[in-house]
């Protein structure tokens, strides 16, 4: 009996003095062991949160864990992408990156509270999204009459976005300056509020993820002005491209990359890569993101990281010359 009672203590010393002998233990706990979230930082409804969605399960299936979807909406993006960035490095939070959030707002915000380059690590490029202009049924949708319709309504038209600083408000202002009209831009709390209420005539026009609007298009809830891409796409045979209609430098996509904290662990990072890029090679899976017009690349870290660079690149002279700010 003493004997017994001399071993227990002795090993309950052992794990006192000696926590390192077993730290081993514990750290060899297979990844990933609970829930992951994937923190889109716009509303719920949206192209990103949609393809997100679809990400999520197939990561789920490949990883043996739940992957969920968190909505964290508000100020471009911005509210999102610190929760992110400020996550602990283990790899159960990661982020739905965008356009808007990790190329536009770098150069549309004098300062960030986080670092787009030092404060993320890329884990893949997922998919590619066209963007499409899309107006209320009250308004002409061939570009030759609504040149006639905008220049009689310029100051009282209204275009909508997803928000301050979201590729929907850049993409209206350019257009805006491109035929050199006024038009009101009016910032809703992500893509869905703001369909809503051009389905509804509150606002005239809107540069919408083609996703989002899809639906409404073939509804006719909605008419589809033009595609903001070198070609038409397969999805709207009918809608012209930006060239087509003589805007041949309006061209702006959309994408959704996966991002987690610096300093996540590598082993993680390749982890979370693979779960990714096996999600996105399910053919059920690439099918449903076709119907969204969503192209699938399923890029590496390396990949991601120059499409960011790039990105940055791009969307900082469009700030700069159309004069967008957040209010």
């Amino acid at each position: 009996m003493l004997g017994r009672l001399a071993t227990t203590m002795a090993a309950a010393w052992v794990a006192v003095l000696c926590p390192t002998a077993i730290e081993p233990a514990l750290a060899q706990a297979p990844y990933p062991n609970r829930p992951i979230r994937i923190v889109v930082p716009f509303a719920a409804g949206g192209s990103t949160d949609l393809v997100a969605r679809l990400v999520a399960q197939g990561m789920t299936t490949v990883l043996g864990q739940q992957v969920v979807v968190e909505n964290r909406s508000g100020a471009g993006g911005i509210i999102g992408s610190d929760t992110v960035a400020k996550a602990e490095p283990d790899g159960y939070t990661i982020l739905a990156a965008t356009v808007s959030t990790h190329a536009i707002n770098p150069a549309l915000h004098a300062k960030l509270p986080f670092d787009v380059q030092r404060d993320f690590v890329p884990l893949t490029h997922l998919v590619n999204v066209p963007n499409v202009l899309v107006v209320h049924p009250s308004v002409p949708s061939r570009m030759a009459d609504f040149r006639t319709w905008i220049a009689a309504n310029a100051g009282k038209a209204s275009y909508a976005s997803p928000g301050n600083g979201s590729i929907g408000h850049l993409q209206g202002h350019w257009f805006a300056t491109l035929l050199n009209v006024e038009i009101a831009h009016v910032p809703y709390r992500g893509a869905g509020p703001a369909l809503q209420d051009l389905v509804g005539g509150q606002v005239q026009l809107m540069v919408d993820n083609v996703p989002t609007s899809l639906s409404h298009i073939r509804s006719g809830a909605v008419k589809a002005l033009l595609v903001s891409s070198e070609q038409r796409i397969a999805q709207l045979p009918d809608v012209p491209s930006s060239p087509e209609v003589g805007l041949p430098d309006f061209i702006g996509y959309s994408w959704v990359a996966l991002l987690a904290p610096a300093r996540t662990p590598d082993a993680i990072t390749a982890r979370l890569h693979q779960a990714a890029v096996a999600a996105l090679s399910d053919p059920a899976l690439k099918a449903r993101l076709s119907e969204l017009s969503a192209t699938v690349v399923a890029g590496d870290a390396e990949a991601t990281a120059r499409l960011l660079a790039v990105e940055r690149a791009k969307w900082a002279p469009i700030v700069k010359a159309t004069g967008a700010t957040v209010n």
